[in-house]
């Protein structure tokens, strides 16, 4: 069950270093509606640390246009190029950095855990995660986006939004030493 929030922006980010893709939803009461999504195309940039700051800069331009108030980002998945993993991880943190700057919370989703929290299954297709966004925001076919990436930025500032509503149990163990501590007395010791 999802608790209701009084009003609340969320933008989701998508990394990439050729196309970055955004979304950002409005949440009301309990009801989530798209605000906007598209991409950063970055494609005809050939210097690297030329799209990195353009990442910045036009992340920091959505922050200032929509005023969000947490971000949702998609967290890098591992791969075999650790030349591609290197140039992803950079994207993202220059998009991280943009809303540390303005003191916007940030919340990592693993692409599994996005596609799970949206259809049920974490080997959804990105077609799949745009079709299943587009039926749960009522989004009309004209505002649609060709690039997946705009669609996987949203989809990670719905998962947000599923988020919220699930309360993190005070029995979450944040590792084995805390699980054992919370669990010693269900714990029988075995002699060897």
């Amino acid at each position: 069950m999802l608790k209701p929030v009084k009003e609340k922006v969320i933008l989701g980010i998508d990394p990439g270093t050729n196309f970055m893709g955004y979304g950002l939803i409005k949440v009301v009461g309990t009801k989530a509606e798209m605000i906007c999504m598209g991409i950063i195309d970055l494609h005809k940039e050939s210097d690297a640390y030329t799209k990195l700051g353009h990442i910045f800069e036009r992340v920091w331009g959505i922050i200032e246009s929509y005023l969000p108030d947490e971000m949702a980002i998609e967290a890098p998945f591992y791969g075999k190029n650790v030349q591609s993993m290197l140039k992803l991880g950079r994207a993202q943190g220059v998009a991280i950095a943009a809303a540390v700057h303005h003191s916007v919370p940030i919340h990592e989703y693993a692409p599994l855990k996005i596609k799970m929290a949206l259809t049920g299954n974490g080997n959804a297709s990105k077609e799949q995660v745009a079709g299943m966004l587009q039926r749960l925001l009522h989004i009309p076919d004209e505002d649609m986006q060709t690039h997946l990436d705009a669609t996987d930025a949203l989809a990670a500032a719905y998962c947000h939004y599923l988020q919220m509503g699930r309360p993190v149990s005070d029995s979450t163990c944040k590792s084995w030493k805390d699980f054992v501590n919370k669990n010693s007395s269900k714990i029988t010791k075995r002699k060897i």
